[in-house]
């Protein structure tokens, strides 16, 4: 096998004008202590490629369930053992490899079987529960509403990079290295992610500029508390941009994602004068194409402290 991706002019946005995503599934092999294979998804988007396994070449004092480089098209890629990290045991031993480029950054994890490529919507994608947190950001209703519907885990890559090249992932920053962002009197940030260490990295982020912030999950939670903002400033003759100077978004996020989001800020007329930043790993000229159609104000790749304080900065600076 070996299946090269559209490059990231050529590929689709992310998700469509109706809302949905393109989800490859694929399997890890028998879970400890059972004999089921379950499912795992991760989005189209985020994978370049899959490919046998090439040649993986060990590194001395590697971290665990880092099995070492390959040599993918000239480029020397880490390979990462997902089926070590879910305690799972392969069943077909192929050896498939989906090398993935996200957060200007490319690595290849190790995975039993490629099952296929679905297309659904964000509302079937749920937030994972306290017992799923780490490795999965959430669960996949593959089949929507219908009864018994299968369902799919959604890994947090965010969190496995980070967990297993903590080095290489999610950078390490001082507050000296953060400028101080002012933001309008009485206005606060909120910002959405589901990602565990995303939410960890840019609340740290946010105590560098010095500025206040409410954190959410997901785009469904950041719009009811803009709700519920909303209701307040009236209560106190106020607009809700007199209490949000922005909203902070990922995209890809369980029951409503960032695009979905920032498009029911834009057209309600609530939140006039409320800019949007789109925050995300889905680097490339695709994905920040649809985030202006949307109406985003800026759209900034994780994981840059610096960057995104920048361009807070600028759309502050630009409220009206």
């Amino acid at each position: 096998m070996n299946t090269k991706a559209p490059n990231a002019a050529q590929k689709q946005a992310p998700v469509t004008a109706d809302g949905k995503f393109e989800l490859l599934l694929f399997r890890l092999g028998e879970s400890a202590g059972t004999k089921h294979s379950e499912l795992f998804g991760i989005n189209v988007f985020k994978v370049r490629e899959i490919v046998v396994a090439p040649q993986i070449t060990a590194i001395v004092n590697a971290p665990k369930f880092a099995v070492g480089l390959a040599n993918v098209r000239g480029q020397l890629i880490p390979v990462i053992d997902l089926p070590g990290i879910a305690g799972c045991s392969p069943v077909t031993h192929t050896g498939i490899v989906l090398v993935t480029e996200f957060a200007r950054t490319t690595q290849a994890f190790l995975v039993d079987e490629v099952v296929e490529i679905i297309q659904m919507e964000w509302k079937h994608l749920l937030a994972a529960d306290s017992a799923h947190a780490g490795m999965v950001s959430g669960v996949a209703r593959i089949d929507g509403d219908t009864p018994n519907s299968r369902l799919a885990q959604i890994l947090d890559v965010e969190q496995i990079l980070r967990d297993v090249l903590p080095g290489q992932h999610g950078p390490e920053f001082t507050e000296s290295e953060v400028p101080e962002v002012r933001l309008p009197q009485g206005t606060r940030i909120l910002f959405a992610d589901d990602s565990h260490v995303a939410r960890v990295l840019v609340e740290k982020s946010m105590q560098s500029m010095q500025v206040d912030f409410i954190s959410v999950k997901n785009g469904k939670e950041a719009w009811e508390r803009l709700l519920a903002m909303h209701a307040e400033a009236v209560a106190e003759g106020k607009k809700a941009r007199d209490k949000v100077a922005l909203v902070l978004t990922d995209l890809e996020m369980p029951e409503m994602d960032g695009f979905t989001l920032t498009r029911n800020i834009k057209q309600d007329a609530r939140f006039s004068g409320i800019s949007v930043i789109i925050y995300s790993s889905l680097t490339g000229s695709a994905s920040e194409g649809h985030a202006n159609a949307v109406g985003a104000d800026a759209y900034v790749a994780k994981f840059e402290p610096q960057e995104l304080a920048e361009s807070i900065r600028a759309t502050v600076a630009r409220r009206s």
